[in-house]
């Protein structure tokens, strides 16, 4: 399949790309039969979510997604574009680095803390208002995360283009009386809040069935954002454990979740069954991934990795990944290719034959060569930056099989004074223990000096949030001359010359 470069086009190079398009692949150019996008996405699930190698969960069998894989391509070098959640959602719904909307940090729960206030802006393009815009029925079943429209109504997904929406606006909700991690009620059809009996996965599993039911005679683009394995950790059966009506959990740690994953991998099983039921295997793309590791203490993290959630080591941000597709993606495929959430949207958009916004161009890159060739990708730069909860910050860097960590251990809340480096060989250290940062000095300044620009860079196209840390870098509007000033000083505790 010809390679298609969203955002980087002409009109009349889309005309021609889309023809060559439906005329290999025999699909006529009606919107009746362009191909419908499924994307669903697990919460906190580790690079040993799946049972299937190379994930290798020891604890179960998770036969949803491993048929998946069997049947589809799997990724062994799949990346979040953060170590939590908010951001990397932000990542994967516009196709840009996160920073580039300022939402660095979990859209925090408590009214008093700095990143509260954050969402979504509508400035922001989203996959979601491009299918629209070309004629899709849109819908997001399960976890939002982009901002409180209780508070802002402007970050509600009905205004990122999803024309249908059943789920919770915050970063969790208690699995049986859906109150989130506000402590407050949260759970929507739509814009009203809804009181409705049930265990969440079993509503996201139910709701997805009925969207892509309902849109059968169309095409259409749902988003699954389950929230399992995230805590709270119950399984269906378990009793309430926040708000109203609070229980002591009886049931074991690790039978609790084993139950949320495999409750989430049924409904994995459900929806390719509901898309092979209908026959729309054929015109169906499925992706399926983490947003980003596991949570420490769980059962989904993979031993050969150094951190978790939170974490720029790979332990944080390495999660498995499959795309399946019958009749265009080969069964069993496999790649290494160093992939990102980022490169979603530019994927799904070219595979449609849709225009990204040229207002907003696309940080991440077309994936169609590696899913219908398995050829291999050009080398890239790409970029993680991490703010806590509590206000520190990490960044990360990937070249090939280098790997560049920064940290600021002891910094102010939100700046990046103290920054130490770290260098590691991937292909050699998958597990991040040997720092190679004396021994290739060079390497580590080339790498340095590519992250500084690209943090200059994305400060300068930055959208405007409210909240963020007082003096916390660039999650406010922060001047060049200052951050020019923390360039140099940084780049002389590593100066050599490359």
């Amino acid at each position: 399949m010809p390679k298609i470069l969203v955002g980087h086009r002409q009109f009349i190079g889309t005309c021609l790309t889309a023809l060559i398009w439906f005329g290999l692949f025999g699909i006529e150019a009606t919107g009746a039969t362009q191909p419908n996008i499924i994307v669903i996405m697990t919460d906190d699930m580790g690079f040993a979510g799946p049972s299937i190698e190379p994930y290798g969960n020891p604890h179960y069998e998770t036969p949803g997604m491993d048929q998946l894989a069997r049947e589809g391509l799997l990724f062994t070098d799949f990346h979040s574009s953060s170590p939590v959640c908010s951001p990397t959602r932000t990542g994967l719904l516009t196709g840009r680095y996160q920073r580039r909307a300022g939402v660095e940090a979990v859209i925090h729960p408590y009214a008093n803390h700095p990143e509260h206030p954050k969402g979504l802006k509508e400035v922001e393009s989203t996959f979601a208002e491009r299918f629209k815009t070309a004629g899709y029925a849109t819908g997001i079943v399960g976890k939002w995360h982009m901002g409180y429209p209780e508070k802002n109504p402007e970050y509600h997904p009905d205004n990122h283009g999803f024309d249908y929406f059943r789920g919770y606006h915050s970063g969790n909700i208690d699995y049986i009386n859906h109150w989130g991690d506000h402590y407050e009620h949260d759970w929507w059809h739509g814009r009203t809040e809804t009181v409705e009996e049930g265990y969440t996965t079993h509503l996201i599993n139910k709701y997805a069935l009925e969207f892509i039911e309902e849109n059968k005679d169309q095409p259409f683009c749902l988003y699954i954002a389950h929230e399992s394995p995230h805590a709270p950790i119950q399984g269906p059966n378990d009793p309430v454990q926040r708000g109203p009506g609070l229980e002591t959990r009886e049931t074991p740690l690790e039978e609790a979740m084993k139950q949320m994953m495999l409750e989430m991998d049924k409904g994995v099983a459900q929806v390719r069954e509901k898309v092979l039921e209908l026959g729309l295997d054929k015109n169906t793309l499925i992706l399926f991934f983490s947003d980003n590791g596991d949570a420490p203490n769980t059962a989904t993290g993979s031993p050969s990795l150094r951190g978790h959630k939170g974490s720029v080591y790979e332990g944080g941000h390495r999660v498995p990944a499959i795309a399946w597709w019958p009749g265009r993606i080969d069964a069993g495929a496999r790649t290494d290719a160093t992939t990102i959430t980022i490169d979603v949207m530019p994927t799904i958009l070219s595979i449609a034959g849709i225009e990204s916004d040229p207002d907003r161009p696309l940080d991440g890159i077309d994936l169609s060569s590696i899913l219908f060739d398995q050829s291999p990708l050009a080398d890239r730069p790409i970029y993680w930056s991490y703010l806590s909860n509590g206000g520190s910050r990490s960044e990360a860097m990937r070249q090939g099989p280098w790997k560049l960590v920064l940290q600021h251990p002891g910094a102010p809340e939100g700046t990046y004074a103290n920054p130490v480096a770290e260098l590691y060989r991937l292909d050699q250290d998958l597990g991040e223990t040997d720092n190679l940062l004396s021994k290739q000095p060079k390497q580590a300044a080339r790498m340095l000096q590519q992250l500084y620009a690209w943090l200059k860079e994305t400060e300068a196209t930055q959208t405007p949030q409210d909240g963020g840390w007082i003096g916390s870098g660039m999650t406010g509007k922060r001047s060049s001359e200052e951050f020019n000033r923390f360039r140099e000083e940084t780049q002389k505790s590593y100066s050599t010359t490359p």
